[in-house]
Order: C-alpha cells, then sequence, then structure tokens
C-alpha cells in the first residue's frame, strides 16, 4: 500500500526501517562473498565445487531480493543498498518529493525533488505541517 510520510511518521517508521535495511544489507554482503568464492571456484575447484557455490549463490540472491521487498513494503524506496540510501515519499505543499535517508543517519533531517537525487539533499528547515 502507497502512503506519504511527514517528517514526524518517517522518523517514528525509522527504527524498523533501519533494522530491515541492515538485513538486506547482510543478505547482500553474503552474495558478494558468494560472488567471490564463485570466482576463486570457477580457476581452481572442480565443477562439483562450483556448482554447489553456484547454487548457494542462487539461494542467497533470492534472499537478498525477499529481504528487499519486505524493506520496500515499510513504504520506503530503496535507492542504493551499497551507498546505504533510502527514500520515503512524501509532499512538500503540493509538490511530491523525498524525505532522504542514509545509513548512519539517526533521524530524517533532508529531502529532495523527485528528479534529483542525494547530491540534491536540501536540510528540512520548515515545520512538519508543510509536509504532507
Amino acid at each position: 500500500m502507497f502512503s506519504y510520510f511527514t517528517t514526524n511518521e518517517a522518523n517514528k517508521t525509522l527504527p524498523d526501517v533501519i533494522k530491515k535495511f541492515e538485513f538486506a544489507l547482510t543478505k547482500k554482503n553474503t552474495v558478494s562473498k558468494l560472488e567471490q568464492e564463485l570466482q576463486m571456484s570457477f580457476a581452481t575447484g572442480t565443477f562439483e565445487k562450483y556448482v554447489l557455490i553456484k547454487q548457494k549463490l542462487n539461494f542467497a540472491i533470492t534472499e537478498f531480493y525477499k529481504a528487499i521487498e519486505i524493506l520496500e513494503n515499510t513504504g520506503v524506496i530503496v535507492k542504493s543498498i551499497e551507498q546505504g540510501l533510502l527514500d520515503f515519499p512524501s509532499k512538500r505543499f503540493d509538490e511530491e518529493i523525498w524525505l532522504c535517508w542514509k545509513y548512519g543517519e539517526t533521524e530524517i533531517k533532508f529531502w529532495h525533488e523527485k528528479d534529483s537525487g542525494f547530491m540534491g539533499r536540501k536540510p528540512i528547515e520548515v515545520s512538519d505541517e508543510s509536509l504532507i
């Protein structure tokens, strides 16, 4: 289900979102590790070892995408797992915007227009009432 977030709502949801983000990040790290193992086994291992690692990788990729789905079911949009960027859909007056969060931040302090990304972040200097 889609909904817009106010800054207060986004901040209230943030602890749960952070847990789910960290779970997805763990799954992503597992995928990366298995990809490296797969490359190594291709050069030095047997076909049997390669196939077993490939099967583990396939499972890990599926688990990673499930974790992304669970995270995005909170209403956030994953912009980059690697950079730790998530956006919360919001409105500023009548304009659709993104409330922007970067991994390590403890609250939502920035926003940006729909067509700009992380580099276009602006501090939230208005009251929550101006955001939907």
